[in-house]
């Protein structure tokens, strides 16, 4: 009885141990903390935990107080994706505007600067960076996140990213394998699809995760898309002949493999999260991301349960989940015994530099900046789950502390330019636009706006697609609040 009541707890144990949980609250709730008294070792943070740097710390001494060793995960990519400034933005451009200047030490610094602010709260694991090839300029899910659309370039800039981050002894996710770019569904709603060959995949989707491997990326985030030419049945997120054959084989990736959020469509919908919390570690994946939507109690009991019960039925080995469990366990023993590295000076502004590094004007020769207060238009399209609708993005902030008395209104469709020119009566017009190129109805509303205002200045936040019209164009290939601070400092010529 002793024997089989042991064997238990360790399987019991754990299947906590896999899981990487998110919760609502700004503190940690009781049934998380006894979770990881059980063998929860790992937990995953999101905005909605999160108001200040001094509460997060408070937050994960807390989870430290409860176990040492906890791996407390964020989605801190900066740009788009932030959770530390998830109400204010981010104070670093992303990754796109990261590639625009192509300087891999810059990189570095920015991810160095970035991780060090994580780790003074407490934070060990960053799931980021992206090194998705942007290859398909209607990607409704990757855009600004990633570094580009040469792969080449994406290479060196996830490489010089995860050695910035690991520098500060936050442990890199490198995502999302095999590669998310030459996607144009979003996999928060349904399942993508890439029907590339196996050569042109290994030549451009696989290149920026070996260059992170190389750089010692200590974690791999898993994609839920269909590739065929891997896996004509599953999501790679579920595949073994992806994640076992491909990614530890062929690869030789020794380090833990991360799932994408299992409550996303792609997989929910389809398999329903237990079932696919299980084939996913019996596929090759070590720890399972839930929490971004679902974040309870029932949530983790539930996911515990099926991958107990799949390994008593035989269709999921005890010894693969054992090894999942061991590869989390190994991940804490690193954060715990990662020092942060002597990188000199600390660069605070470092962001900031960044995007006004990544500006590409157009007309600037002729244009004279801005004294009087401006009427921003903003051009809004509706905001991936990725990112969230909460971040502020846009200049319009940074130019009211630039030029007091600047005003701003949204607008959506056909309509927006013509509604944005009677809302601005005499003042300069500064319309604001993102992925122009993959928008009609924003480019018809620009058509209207500049037939009647060609004086307007336009700031194109997005991927940068579309021709550059206006009397000025400033691509700020990003939408954080430091692109936004970088495109005001040159409409208003400070």
């Amino acid at each position: 009885m002793t024997t089989i009541a042991s064997a238990t707890d360790t399987l019991t144990r754990d299947s906590l141990t896999v899981l990487q949980p998110g919760f609502t609250g700004t503190t940690a709730p009781d049934w998380l903390l006894r979770r990881l008294g059980e063998g929860l070792a790992s937990v995953g943070l999101f905005g909605r935990n999160i108001a200040s740097p001094e509460q997060l710390a408070a937050l994960t001494a807390q989870l430290r107080a409860e176990r040492d060793d906890v791996l407390v995960a964020i989605d801190e990519e900066g740009g788009d994706v932030t959770r530390l400034e998830v109400r204010s933005g981010s104070s670093f451009p992303g990754n796109h505007a990261l590639g625009a200047v192509d300087d891999v030490d810059l990189t570095r610094q920015v991810a160095s600067e970035l991780g060090r602010r994580l780790a003074a709260c407490g934070v060990n694991l960053n799931w980021a960076p992206s090194a998705d090839v942007n290859s398909n300029p209607a990607n409704p899910v990757i855009g600004v996140r990633s570094f580009g659309a040469d792969t080449a370039l994406v290479a060196r800039h996830t490489a010089a990213y995860v050695t910035g981050l690991q520098s500060a002894g936050v442990a890199a996710c490198t995502k999302h394998f095999p590669g998310h770019g030459d996607t144009a569904v979003d996999s928060h709603h349904a399942l993508p699809r890439i029907d590339a060959a196996p050569q042109v995949l290994s030549d451009r989707e696989l290149a920026p995760f070996r260059a992170a491997m190389a750089a010692g990326t200590r974690a791999v985030m898993s994609a839920h898309i269909l590739v065929p030419a891997l896996d004509p049945d599953h999501p790679a997120t579920l595949s073994r002949p992806v994640l076992t054959d491909l990614l530890r084989g062929d690869l030789g990736y020794t380090g833990l493999i991360v799932t994408d959020g299992m409550e996303m469509q792609a997989i929910a919908a389809t398999y329903g999260i237990e079932r696919g919390s299980v084939l996913a570690i019996a596929a090759g994946a070590d720890a399972i991301c839930v929490g971004g939507g679902l974040a309870d109690d029932e949530t983790v009991r539930r996911l515990r349960d099926a991958l107990v019960a799949a390994v008593r039925s035989g269709e999921l080995p005890e010894e693969r989940l054992a090894e999942a469990a061991e590869r989390v366990r190994e991940l804490a023993r690193w954060t715990a015994a990662t020092a942060p590295a002597n990188e000199g000076e600390v660069r605070t502004d470092v962001g900031l530099v960044a995007a006004r590094r990544a500006l590409k004007l157009t007309g600037a020769a002729a244009f004279t900046p801005l004294t009087d207060p401006p009427y921003v238009a903003a051009f809004t399209p509706v905001a991936n789950i990725a990112v969230g609708d909460e971040t502020p993005w846009g200049v319009a902030a940074e130019l009211n502390r630039l030029l007091p008395g600047t005003e701003t209104g949204t607008y959506t469709g056909e309509a927006a330019g013509r509604a944005a020119l009677e809302a601005s009566g005499g003042r300069r017009v500064v319309a604001v636009v993102r992925d122009e190129h993959r928008h009609a109805w924003m480019a018809a509303a620009l058509d209207d706006l500049l037939e009647s205002r060609p004086d307007t200045i336009v700031v194109e936040m997005g991927v940068p697609q579309a021709v550059p019209r206006g009397a000025l164009h400033i691509a700020t290939h990003g939408a954080a609040r430091v692109c936004g601070r970088a495109a005001a400092e040159i409409i208003a010529g400070t």
